[in-house]
């Protein structure tokens, strides 16, 4: 993994300053601390840059940006392609000459050749951002990874075109400035993130997975989705036709645990040290017996807990594994100082707010990786997705079952109605009630109701936090929506636009899918790329290591998309399949003990000293008093928070990170 950022003057008759694109290639040193490279065009329209994290290939042959063989062709690219080898003997057998021992960058290049930019994004299988120049075309590409493990964001006025690993790259650019987006502002407070394409900076977008983006001199920029997570693309239905329950599940089981042993085996391409994030549940602890199963060496494990609140920690089942599999085993333990003093790096490492608190431990024991000497780590992101692994999931389904459908096919739309106001009456006396009042709510409006897996505020409480009439959207998003890069539905505040703009479409190519499998779809389009994976990824980035994700190797994921609900949830059990496909490899009490997760005593915190530094921060900002939010029910919720009346830690966090955002990056020094 690595940085990348180019600037291409498109629309302007003068020169790239090759002096400010280094400065904002410099911003991301911690992306790529083992070199640095740059490339300036002949007509010097277009600088592109790199900064290099050594991982295949650590040879100066391999460094970026890096051209094929007659320098028509120029590529700075962050991530991984895994197939990279059998790619490479395809093209050497078309007569393509490569310079490198084993770069994967070079595939790129004469992949982009002999297929063009479709061929080439059709084959790749890895994680990527790429910026890749084609001399003679005068067009530059951008493209993103099918899931979008890797990042990628752009921004472009005046004819000037820019993109880069992380927004502190683009914020380095003398024309670029730090501003909130309050469209983007409105929808985080529902998803704890901002939907893609938008950010929360005014006039900087980023790149949708499994999307390119393409800009010719002259040009405008033109975004199209090359993949998607739907049904139909892993398993022909030939391939079960004829079966009974068994002989599918037995299929499925079998398919599973092949997959999965592929894409391990396949995130194990590393020429330095590697190793796994070990929580003790059954997805890193797969992680960690499959990589065992083909290592000479113990795996070098990783393991986080938390010294003042031990009732979170999993530190004795993540023993028993590392014992199991004699693993080389490191540990850390935090507590609310420490959190308490990383709270400023948090900040300016997430670039945009990433509302979970699990970038606290995730950070800590990033940094126990790099300091421990190894640089890639297989984690265990996406699997409770695919599988079911939630028990919100799990409540949902049921709901959706036994109340949701019996509700709206039984109870008339006028009493509905009525009990959508009663509920709204309900909430405001206790917010906690948000969650079912919304439901109700939805169901008296024709909305779906399951919109994510990490909900912050329900329709219902948002209405008492904000002014809507304040969320405007900026000129410079009505630019972007009127060429094309923003669905024109994201610009009003309702955030239910953004997950009807993924549902209707796949409900009408799909209108007999289940409901697990809607709920599966939307998370691969938000949740997952833009929340789950940044912290991944910006996280441990900013200790300058690579996180791989074996669960989210788009073969599984696409066969794993053509298994119905009923196979994946059986008998009650979250993860049947998956569970029946490690059985045998890791200890049955990790797999089926209770899923504890990974988190962060972050209710506990906010209730003592910290909670009071929290209240005072929300309430001194600019953008709390900036006709935005109503400060008194921000201050009802954490009065009632710290009194322990109820838990409200999520919405205070969230507000939290915005509001520190905003005092860093806009009205602070971090934007300039």
């Amino acid at each position: 993994m690595c940085g990348i950022v180019g600037v291409f003057h498109y629309a302007r008759d003068r020169a790239v300053d090759l002096g400010v694109v280094e400065r904002m290639r410099d911003t991301m040193t911690h992306r790529g601390p083992d070199g640095a490279g740059a490339w300036t065009s002949a007509d010097q329209r277009i600088v592109l840059a790199h900064r290099r994290l050594s991982i295949i290939d650590l040879s100066a042959a391999a460094a970026q940006p890096m051209t094929n063989e007659d320098g028509s062709i120029w590529v700075t690219f962050n991530g991984e392609i895994y197939n990279h080898r059998s790619l490479r003997s395809e093209l050497v057998a078309a007569g393509h000459q490569f310079r490198t021992d084993h770069a994967d960058t070079e595939t790129i290049l004469h992949g982009y050749e002999e297929w063009g930019l479709d061929g080439l994004t059709a084959r790749l299988a890895g994680d990527y951002a790429i910026g890749l120049w084609d001399t003679p075309r005068g067009r530059l590409h951008l493209v993103r990874d099918r899931i979008g493990v890797k990042p990628l964001y752009f921004a472009w006025r005046d004819g000037m075109f820019s993109f880069a690993s992380e927004i502190k790259g683009l914020l380095a650019h003398p024309e670029i400035h730090a501003d909130v987006e309050p469209v983007a502002m409105y929808h985080y407070l529902s998803f704890l993130t901002t939907p893609a394409p938008l950010t929360m900076f005014r006039g900087i977008y980023k790149l949708p997975p499994a999307h390119t983006l393409t800009l010719e001199v002259g040009g405008s920029p033109r975004l199209e989705r090359y993949w998607d997570a739907t049904p139909g693309r892993g398993i022909a239905p030939e391939a079960v036709e004829g079966m009974d329950d068994a002989a599918r599940e037995h299929f499925y089981v079998q398919g599973i645990r092949t997959r999965l042993e592929t894409a391990v085996a396949r995130r194990m391409m590393s020429d330095v040290p590697f190793g796994v994030f070990l929580s003790g549940g059954v997805d890193s602890s797969t992680n960690v017996a499959l990589m065992a199963a083909q290592m000479e060496r113990p795996v070098d494990t990783f393991t986080v807990g938390f010294s003042d609140h031990t009732h979170l920690n999993e530190l004795d089942e993540a023993r028993l594994v590392a014992k199991r599999f004699n693993t080389h085993h490191h540990e850390i333990l935090i507590g609310e100082r420490d959190m308490v003093g990383y709270l400023d790096q948090l900040i300016h490492t997430q670039d945009e707010p990433i509302a979970d608190w699990v970038c606290i431990p995730l950070y800590f024991v990033s940094k126990l990786t790099r300091d421990s000497g190894t640089t890639v780590v297989q984690v265990g992101e996406g699997s409770d997705e695919q599988f079911c692994g939630y028990s919100s999931y799990m409540m949902y389904l049921k709901m959706y079952e036994k109340y949701w459908q019996p509700y709206r096919r039984w109870v008339p739309a006028p009493l509905r109605k009525l009990a959508a106001v009663s509920a709204r009456l309900a909430v405001r006396a206790r917010p906690g009630l948000a969650s079912k009042g919304d439901l109700v709510e939805r169901s008296a409006h024709d909305r779906e109701p399951f919109w994510t897996g990490a909900h912050v505020f329900w329709d219902i409480l948002k209405r008492q936090l904000v002014n809507p009439e304040r969320f405007a959207p900026s000129a410079e998003l009505l630019a972007a929506a009127a060429a094309g890069i923003v669905d024109p539905t994201y610009l009003e505040p309702d955030s239910f636009n953004v997950v009807r703009s993924f549902l209707g479409p796949f409900d009408r190519k799909f209108p007999r899918s289940d409901q697990l499998t809607r709920m599966i779809y939307n998370e691969f389009r938000l949740r997952l790329p833009e929340l789950l994976l940044m912290r991944v990824d910006k996280i441990g980035m900013s200790t300058s290591i690579e996180a791989r994700v074996p669960f989210l190797d788009h073969e599984l994921v696409e066969f794993s998309m053509d298994i119905p609900q009923r196979f994946k949830v059986k008998g009650g059990v979250p993860k049947y399949l998956l569970k029946k496909a490690v059985e045998g490899l890791i200890p049955d009490e990790i797999i089926y003990r209770k899923k504890m997760g990974f988190g962060a005593p972050m209710a506990q915190w906010l209730r003592g000293d910290f909670g009071g530094r929290v209240e005072a921060t929300l309430a001194a900002s600019k953008l709390m008093h900036a006709g935005y939010f109503d400060l008194s029910f921000v201050q009802r919720l954490c009065r009632e928070h710290r009194a322990g009346r109820n838990d409200y830690s999520l919405y205070i966090w969230s507000l939290f990170n915005l509001i520190a955002w905003f005092d860093y990056w806009v009205d602070g020094r971090g934007g300039r």
